[in-house]
């Protein structure tokens, strides 16, 4: 898993893995969330692969945008 960067240095979310069509989101509390485009969508998911890499917003995306529309709860 790549690093997440927090540039906001508050973020809830410590990693993240992106797949041709999902990315994986780790957050702090340890859980770890797949986001597919199946469950969430491709536009979303895309979305959230550019905010991984740029390090910032992802977290706030999830939450208002996203919620629940995870594939799997991985741990």
């Amino acid at each position: 898993m790549e690093r997440y960067r927090d540039l906001s240095g508050r973020s809830p979310v410590t990693a993240y893995e992106a797949f041709e069509r999902a990315i994986a989101v780790l957050f702090r509390d340890g859980t770890l969330y797949l986001y597919d485009y199946a469950m969430t969508g491709q536009r979303d998911v895309e979305r959230m692969k550019r905010l991984a890499v740029a390090g910032q917003g992802l977290a706030t995306y999830i939450s208002q945008v996203v919620r629940g529309r995870y594939g799997r709860r991985l741990r």
